[in-house]
C-alpha cells in the first residue's frame, strides 16, 4: 500500500459516515419537510418533470433530498450502486414485483416468507397472470430446478425467513442465472450480510425493522444497480408508496447505531437462546447461532453475526403462549422487531394470522411459536423476565 492509498472503510464505520452530501456542515440528518419545490422557469420545471429521479421537484413521487440521503447510506452500506425507498416494507417489494413482472412472466419464490409476501405471491400476483410457483428456499436445488429459462422473470428468497429462521444459501442461489434475483434480508441487514456479494441482483428491507431500529420510522428500501432502481423508480412514481422525509431522517438516525445496536441484540438473543434451548418448557428453539440450528454451518459462512431475533416452540402450545404473555414486565407484546424494545410476538395470532392453517405450517407457523426480537434492555433481565414468565413443568 502505498502513502496516498487508504483501506477501505470497515461497514460500522461507514455506517456512520455515509449519506451526508446534504448536509454541509450538520452533524444531523437535515429535514427537507417540504412535500414541492418551486421551478425558476417553465425549462428548469420541464426539465424537472422528465429527469430521473429528482430531488427538489415533488417529494410524494419523484425524490426529496432527506429521502436521498438515507437511500445513499443504504446503498453504501449494501455495496450498491443506487438504493431507492419507500413508504413501508412491503411498498418497497410490491413495487419491486409489479414494475419487474407482466401478464405471463413466471416466478420462483420460497414457502418460507413473511405472511404479507406470501398473499403478495400466491393472491395477487395471479389476478393479474403472474405465473408463481413456490419452492423450499433451503433446498438450493430446488430452487435452480424450478427457473424456466427464458420464462422466469424474477426469483425471490427471504434470508433468515420469518418467522423460524431458515437460511438460504446466497451464494448457491446467487449463482442461479437468468431471473432477476431479490432477497429480503430484514431479519439480517448489511452488517450481517450482504447479498449483492453473492450475485443477487436486488436486496430489500424493511427498514421500520432493524435498520431505523427505534420503532417510529415506516420504511422500506431497495437496493441494486443503478440501471435497475432507474427501472423500479419510474415505476413507483404510480405506485404511490413514497418514503415519508421524516421517517427517512428517522432511518438515518438509527443507521448510525446500527453496529452498537446489533451487537448486543445479538449478545442477548445468543444467550437466550441457550437458556430456552434447556429449558423443560421449550420444545424447540430456532436461532442460527446455536449448534442446534440445521443450517449452522451456512450461517457462520455467510453471517457475520447471528442477529437479535430467535423464536421458540413452547412445549405447551397457545396455552403455554398465554401463560407466558400475561406474566412479562420487561418484554413487550407486538409485532415487530429490530427497536431498542425486546419484543415477543405470537405469530399464528397476529403477523400469520392472515394465512391458512396449511399455510402457517407450510412456514413452520405453529399455535406454540414466538417469536423474540431482542431489545436493549440488560441481557439479564431480559432473559430473567422470559424464562420467569415461562409455565413450570
Amino acid at each position: 500500500m502505498t502513502t496516498d492509498e487508504q483501506p477501505p472503510l470497515r461497514p460500522e464505520t461507514r455506517a456512520i459516515t455515509a449519506g451526508r452530501a446534504e448536509n454541509d456542515s450538520a452533524l444531523a440528518p437535515i429535514l427537507w419537510a417540504t412535500s414541492t419545490f418551486s421551478a425558476p422557469d417553465l425549462d428548469e420545471g420541464g426539465r424537472l418533470a422528465t429527469a430521473s429521479r429528482p430531488t427538489r421537484f415533488y417529494s410524494p413521487r419523484y425524490g426529496n433530498p432527506t429521502v436521498r440521503a438515507f437511500e445513499d447510506a443504504v446503498a453504501e452500506l449494501e455495496g450498491a450502486g443506487a438504493a431507492l425507498a419507500f413508504g413501508s416494507g412491503m411498498g418497497a417489494i410490491s413495487s419491486v414485483v409489479l414494475a419487474l413482472c407482466s401478464t405471463g412472466d413466471h416466478v420462483v419464490v420460497q414457502r418460507q416468507l413473511f405472511q404479507s409476501s406470501v398473499l403478495l405471491f400466491t393472491g395477487v400476483c395471479p389476478r393479474f397472470g403472474i405465473d408463481v410457483t413456490v419452492v423450499d428456499g433451503t433446498d438450493s436445488d430446488a430452487v435452480a430446478a424450478a427457473v424456466e429459462p427464458g420464462r422466469t422473470v424474477l426469483l425471490f428468497v427471504e434470508t433468515p425467513a420469518n418467522p423460524v429462521l431458515q437460511l438460504v444459501d446466497l451464494a448457491a442461489v446467487g449463482a442461479i442465472t437468468g431471473p432477476v434475483k431479490v432477497v429480503d434480508s430484514t431479519f439480517a441487514g448489511p452488517l450481517v450480510q450482504r447479498p449483492l456479494e453473492h450475485g443477487f441482483d436486488l436486496v430489500v428491507h424493511s427498514a421500520t425493522k432493524g435498520l431505523a431500529g427505534h420503532n417510529d420510522a415506516t420504511l422500506g428500501v431497495a437496493a441494486g444497480a443503478p440501471d435497475l432502481i432507474d427501472w423500479i423508480w419510474r415505476y413507483s412514481t404510480v405506485h404511490g408508496a413514497a418514503a415519508s422525509p421524516f421517517d427517512a431522517m428517522n432511518g438515518l438516525r438509527g443507521l448510525r447505531t446500527l453496529a452498537v445496536r446489533l451487537r448486543q441484540q445479538t449478545e442477548t438473543a445468543q444467550r437466550l437462546a441457550e437458556e430456552l434451548e434447556d429449558h423443560p418448557a421449550v420444545a424447540r428453539v430456532h436461532y442460527p447461532g446455536l449448534d442446534s440450528h440445521p443450517q449452522r454451518d451456512l450461517a457462520k459462512r455467510q453471517m457475520a453475526l447471528s442477529g437479535g431475533v430467535l423464536s421458540a416452540e413452547l412445549a405447551g402450545g397457545v396455552d403455554a403462549v398465554r401463560h407466558l404473555a400475561s406474566r412479562l414486565r420487561v418484554a413487550r407484546l407486538a409485532p415487530s422487531l429490530g427497536g431498542p424494545e425486546t419484543l415477543v410476538t405470537h405469530p399464528a395470532t397476529t403477523t400469520a394470522v392472515g394465512l391458512l392453517p396449511e399455510e402457517r405450517a407450510a412456514v413452520g407457523v405453529s399455535d406454540g411459536l414466538i417469536r423474540v426480537s431482542c431489545g436493549l434492555e440488560h441481557a439479564d433481565d431480559v432473559i430473567a423476565d422470559i424464562l420467569g414468565a415461562l409455565p413450570r413443568p
